[in-house]
């Protein structure tokens, strides 16, 4: 949990600051970096999203039908790859060695405000994302059709 929240420290401070070309990271070389929640949390965390009061907020009601569809939803954690650079939340379902196999499909940059999303997708509905106030831009198709080193974005 210590190195989560260095993580974050870090990125805020330096301001996610990239340069140069990047690559999506390889998932093989990823780290867990957060712990999955025990079954414990994910029935007192269900109460509270799935309560009469989650109408108010807009919660699909098919996730709170069963606890097993939040269960999917919400059962993950904190991973990093790439150095600590991307990271995303998997699937605490998803066995080490299938998130190890996973190649890069496709690659996204958007923009909100002052900070630049690099999304870097994955089957099984893998995403790592990297965070930062530089400029960046997809080059080539953004699609990697089978080739790791087709996911690049060139960050100013």
């Amino acid at each position: 949990m210590k190195r989560w929240a260095l993580t974050i420290a870090l990125a805020v401070a330096t301001g996610g600051a990239v340069a140069g070309t990047l690559t999506c990271p390889l998932p093989a070389a990823a780290v867990q970096v957060a712990p999955c929640p025990s079954d414990d949390e994910l029935r007192h965390t269900y109460t509270g999203y799935c309560s009469d009061n989650a109408r108010l907020y807009g919660r699909e009601a098919e996730i709170c039908s069963r606890f097993e569809n939040y269960r999917a939803l919400k059962n993950t954690a904190l991973w990093e790859a790439g150095d600590g650079a991307f990271q995303g939340y998997l699937s605490c379902e998803l066995p080490r060695a299938t998130i190890a196999a996973l190649q890069p499909l496709r690659v996204a940059v958007g923009r909100q405000g002052s900070v630049t999303r690099v999304a870097c997708s994955y089957a099984q509905g893998v995403t790592f994302t990297l965070r930062t106030k530089a400029r960046c831009e997809v080059l080539g198709t953004g699609q990697c059709e089978g080739d790791p080193a087709g996911c690049r974005v060139r960050c100013d």
